[in-house]
């Protein structure tokens, strides 16, 4: 199974991996950790480039950052606040997330948006405070670039280190693959089936 979906990627290139790493990044569930980590299997086999794969998946990684900044930046508070409450569900965020991202935002200054790319946890929230805070557009690109390229290089180099593994416990990899895309997925499906907004369960609470 695993090597469906390593040839999937390979046969998407370049341009797939663009895309790949601008959806994750927008809407879940495929892990960019998954994306770039068999990109770097492929860089292993000879079928991808470090260098391309690096700058290519990095760019499509700050397009998906851009669509959350350019939210922020042109739609403001106002019209931010009732995208999200319609769309919450399906994005699994409240307002009240948004709050607290650009409290942390505010309260730890511009830097974070270079930092948080290392971390799990609002990585991409932290592109729509930065966007409610007309963060400089230039300012923004370069440290979601450069904070993003680590983080995609170490991915990579994973994934080349660990070919050589793949191949031999084929089979066990496999699993692992697949294991970590369906449980992203079932992930995403559990919350959006079990969303709820805040009022109603401050109200159930009650």
């Amino acid at each position: 199974m695993h090597d469906f979906i390593i040839e999937a990627i390979a046969r998407g290139g370049y341009v797939g991996i663009f895309l790949l790493m601008a959806l994750e990044n927008v809407f879940p569930p495929v892990p960019s950790e998954v994306i770039m980590g068999l990109g770097g299997v492929l860089v292993a086999q000879g079928r991808m480039q470090f260098w391309p794969l690096l700058i290519i998946g990095t760019l499509g990684t700050v397009a998906g950052n851009w669509v959350w900044y350019w939210i922020g930046d042109k739609w403001g508070y106002e019209r931010t606040r009732p995208f999200i409450d319609r769309w919450g569900r399906w994005l699994t965020i409240e307002w009240h997330h948004m709050e607290a991202a650009s409290r942390f935002f505010h309260n730890r200054g511009q830097w974070v948006v270079f930092f948080l790319r290392f971390s799990p946890l609002m990585r991409t929230i932290i592109s729509l405070p930065a966007g409610l805070a007309h963060m400089s557009l230039w300012k923004f690109l370069a440290m979601t670039f450069a904070g993003s390229a680590i983080w995609n290089a170490v991915l990579i180099l994973g994934g080349r280190a660990l070919a050589g593994y793949i191949e031999k416990y084929n089979v066990v990899f496999g699993w692992i693959i697949v294991g970590l895309i369906g449980l992203a997925i079932v992930g995403y499906i559990w919350r959006v089936a079990t969303w709820k907004p805040r009022a109603e369960r401050a109200g159930a609470e009650d």
